[in-house]
């Protein structure tokens, strides 16, 4: 997809994700390479965001694996469609078991869920494995032979192997700890914070109607409530998020009466709103 790390660079910006040099470098590699790229940071930093630009600077389809607590092969892999297979057993009554086992665990009847839909077919895919951290230690098991050798092995049908390899982005929360199997299969890329310039960048870039005063005022507010100790710091979507705020509260400046007002945009918990509201000075941001 990409002939250099610049290029990289420019086709995300085109599609309003601003990448970092270690951002671009490693999606350059992970395309060149052909490798999954795992994808660690805190939340709101833009990992999934990644995924959605790579897939729109490719002209690929997405396909989205949201991983959760409980979540399984048949949510994940395929499942077999058993209301379609009683309608078609009943259906040939007078057919011996042989011939119908042959026809219900056919193509018709499979249902293929996110990782099996990402290899099959010849057209571009982006595969995003959301939130990986999220889903139970077994269905790292599922996603080895994925990562691997990009195939499915369906018993009743065999091996399935991807003609056309997806570009592979996982993401984590580091909630827990991957397993080392799964992360050699693997790219590594950290997404933290931005510094400055760059979070003013993309704030003005997401916020075109913001002034350039108040978006460095923004950032550098942000900048300080993620120094304090808090349960939850402010992510990069809430900076946007407050932007747009005091953008449709037409504020022109930051001020103690608009800032302890907004505070709940930034902050999702009562005592970091109390905490923040008592120890920010913006004398000194």
């Amino acid at each position: 997809m990409f002939r250099s790390v610049d290029e990289v660079a420019a086709r995300l910006a085109e599609t309003g994700y601003l990448a970092s040099p270690a951002v671009a470098t490693t999606v350059f590699l992970a395309d060149r390479l052909g490798k999954p790229l795992l994808v660690e940071g805190p939340a709101g930093v833009g990992k999934t965001e990644l995924a959605k630009a790579v897939a729109e600077v490719a002209g690929a389809e997405l396909v989205r694996l949201q991983c959760y607590e409980g979540v399984d092969e048949s949510r994940a892999l395929y499942e077999w469609n058993h209301a379609k297979q009683l309608l078609r057993i009943s259906a040939g009554r007078d057919e011996s078991w042989d011939e119908t086992r042959t026809d219900i665990f056919s193509e018709e009847f499979l249902l293929p869920r996110p990782l099996l839909t990402a290899i099959r077919g010849d057209d571009p895919k982006v595969l995003l494995i959301d939130e990986t951290d999220k889903a139970d230690v077994e269905v790292e098991g599922l996603l080895l032979e994925i990562l691997s050798d990009f195939q499915v092995t369906v018993p009743e049908l065999g091996t399935i192997t991807a003609t056309r390899r997806p570009f592979v982005v996982l993401t984590s929360n580091a909630s827990r700890e991957l397993s080392e199997a799964l992360r050699r299969r693997c790219l590594f890329l950290h997404i933290g914070f931005p510094d400055e310039e760059l979070e003013r960048r993309i704030v003005r870039l997401k916020v075109p109607g913001l002034g350039a005063a108040l978006a460095e005022s923004v950032v550098r507010v942000v900048g300080a409530l993620r120094e304090m100790e808090l349960r939850k710091v402010p992510s990069v979507a809430e900076t946007i998020d407050w932007a747009r705020t005091l953008l449709a509260l037409g504020a022109d400046t930051l001020d103690e009466t608009v800032v302890r007002d907004t505070l709940g945009v930034l902050l999702k918990h009562q005592d970091d709103i109390l905490r923040a509201a008592a120890k920010l000075d913006l004398d000194a941001v």
